[in-house]
């Protein structure tokens, strides 16, 4: 980890492998200042890891990467401990977090942190970018919450990029708060709601029987993706009722 007038660089990375016995192990489990890997009880075949948030952040200047490669016959489910909270700091410039994730055939990730709170006066820039393998699965929550109780939002840019095979299975950005392009507030967009997440669903089967696009709800849409993926996409007005209708949704989805 590194600091100073620039902000903080910081980096973890989880690597998850079969055993050869049916269960899963983490041969890489490290993080620097804010970001902490934690392995935690888990049952089965599956590995458990809990990012617990060390120090406030990520604060204007600051540059986080959390890293995951799930190799062949693992199964991996990561969380964190708390929400993030993007918050202003004394280094100039937007604060950077990078999510890279790796899933090689046969292998499963659950990929499902709390939610991402923007505050008021900070500029982040969220960017996940998952590498697949045909007959990889995959389950990934994204959550987003637009300033804190009774605050305005800050400046959130987030992009997921979704490759299968080094295809494009998805790949989309959106940019909020002060200083976005115009309309991202507006009835085409957010619709005045401060919560919005997504929850991406990769099965192989959906090669092969793909899910049918249906309403969940009033603001929230399942839609089948040109491949093995479903995508929910959601609004709400506050993060309790956005988990609420992703939470549906992933049962829904199984």
């Amino acid at each position: 980890m590194t600091g100073g007038a620039v902000g903080v660089r910081a980096t973890a990375r989880i690597d998850a492998r079969g055993d050869g016995r049916g269960g899963t192990v983490l041969p890489t489990l490290r993080g620097e200042g804010p970001l902490a890997p934690r392995r935690t009880r888990a049952g089965g075949s599956e590995a458990r890891v809990l990012l617990v948030g060390a120090m406030s952040g990520p604060l204007g200047g600051d540059h986080f990467t959390v890293t995951a490669d799930v190799a062949e016959g693992a199964r991996l489910h990561v969380g964190s401990a708390a929400a993030t909270i993007a918050l202003p700091g004394q280094a100039a410039g937007e604060a950077r977090y990078g999510v890279r994730l790796k899933v090689a055939a046969d292998a499963e990730l659950c990929w499902l942190p709390e939610q991402l709170i923007s505050a008021k006066g900070s500029d982040l820039r969220l960017t996940t970018h998952v590498d697949l393998v045909a007959g990889a699965r995959l389950t990934l929550r994204e959550e987003q919450v637009l300033g804190r109780a009774g605050e305005e939002p800050g400046r959130l840019t987030s992009r997921l990029t979704v490759l299968l095979d080094g295809r494009p299975l998805l790949d989309q950005e959106l940019a909020c708060g002060p200083g976005a392009p115009g309309g991202w507030d507006g009835p085409a967009v957010l619709a005045g709601h401060r919560a919005l997440g997504q929850l991406l669903v990769v099965r192989p089967e959906y090669a092969r029987q793909p899910v049918e696009p249906r309403l969940l709800g009033e603001y929230a849409a399942l839609t089948p993706l040109a491949g093995p993926g479903a995508l929910v996409t959601a609004l709400a007005p506050d993060a309790l009722r956005l988990r609420r209708t992703l939470d549906e949704a992933l049962h829904f989805l199984g």
